[in-house]
């Protein structure tokens, strides 16, 4: 028996099961009824943004419930599937449906400045820092996976479903500082940001091999899932971060120069 198949408990049926999908739905209408209210004005609000939430949201429920969650009670290449899901391809999708945009335009002009003054505050300029963000997302997996965290949270429930929302929202984070279209505060140049995102890359690569070989890693599974895991990882997040570099790079509007005007010498 693996030390994984302790996390049967941990998704239950029934009411349980149903919770996350409670949940997702609820969010979902947060949205949802505000951008069709935008959609009926004149400046409308974009079809492809509400389609982009949608599948994000579908992303996370499919992570969570269903033959996915079923397949991670018990096996590592399912948690691994959760995890590309959840804290990659789901924040993509949930942040480029550029959600605070939407509430700014969804809310009168006094609450709007308001919320605009927060989000040019320097409350914000921390989580805002692409470097920071880095670190909460790369760095909080390699934190799960090379330490006995893995191993304490498969045998604490409260503690495994907080693994879960941290991937989620250290994702949308990432997604959001590197390539969202809602404001941010100082929010750096695109080659800057490519950067951070190169960076992130080669981390999540070398974890992957170290994981594939099963060096520095503590997740007490079989060799094959250990391997398969990683596979996932490196496979499918190139796949995420390759989505994210095109969202960013089409975003870039390169900066022209203006010739200085000739200065007539005629009087």
């Amino acid at each position: 028996m693996t030390a994984l198949s302790h996390e049967t408990h941990h998704h239950g049926g029934g009411m349980q099961a149903l919770l996350p999908l409670a949940v997702l739905a609820l969010v979902l209408s947060v949205y949802g009824l505000p951008a069709a209210r935008r959609s009926r004005e004149a400046k409308g609000w974009s079809p492809w943004r509400t389609a982009s939430f949608v599948a994000g949201i579908a992303l996370v429920a499919g992570g969570v419930t269903g033959p996915v969650a079923a397949f991670a009670e018990t096996d590592f290449r399912g948690h691994m599937l959760q995890h590309l899901l959840i804290g990659m391809l789901a924040p993509l999708g949930l942040v480029l449906s550029a959600p605070m945009t939407l509430l700014l335009r969804s809310l009168p002009p006094a609450k709007g400045r308001r919320v605009g003054a927060l989000l040019r505050s320097r409350v914000m300029h921390l989580p805002a820092n692409p470097w920071i963000a880095l670190v909460l997302s790369v760095g909080g997996m390699a934190a799960l996976y090379c330490t006995p965290l893995y191993r304490i949270a498969s045998a604490n429930a409260p503690l495994h479903h907080l693994v879960h929302v941290h991937f989620l929202l250290s994702g949308c984070l990432f997604a959001w500082v590197i390539a969202g279209p809602d404001p941010a505060p100082r929010r750096p140049s695109v080659p800057v940001r490519l950067v951070v995102l190169g960076v992130a890359v080669a981390v999540h690569a070398t974890l992957s091999q170290l994981m594939y070989a099963g060096l520095f890693v503590d997740v007490p599974v079989p060799p094959e899932q250990l391997r398969g895991a990683a596979e996932i990882m490196y496979y499918g997040g190139d796949i995420a971060e390759l989505l994210l570099a095109l969202a960013l790079v089409s975003t870039w509007r390169p900066a022209r120069t203006t010739a200085p005007r000739a200065v007539s010498v005629l009087s």
